[in-house]
């Protein structure tokens, strides 16, 4: 059972980089339970959600057993949540 969450109580751009780092390979979802306090689940019924129907499922089958997006299964090598060259300094 998933438990409940209101949407509204994330702003409209923490929606956006939500599904942003959601989607991104690299970031698992422990980085993003973390910073939003929301499960993979809740992640990915919001995404239901906020997403058209072609994008959400697009996505799934991206994400979908990909190691990178699950903290157990990353190589202990790799001890970052993003990319090096995702956050340029300007």
């Amino acid at each position: 059972m998933v438990p409940k969450f209101s949407p509204k109580t994330l702003s409209e751009s923490d929606i956006s980089r939500l599904i942003e780092m959601a989607w991104e390979d690299r970031t698992p979802f422990d980085a993003i339970e973390k910073l939003f306090g929301l499960s993979e689940s809740q992640v990915i019924l919001l995404m239901r959600h906020q997403l058209k129907r072609g994008s959400f499922e697009l996505c799934r089958k991206r994400v979908t057993g990909r190691a990178t997006k699950h903290v157990a299964l990353r190589s202990k090598l790799v001890a970052r949540a993003y990319c090096p060259t995702q956050y340029k300094n300007k």
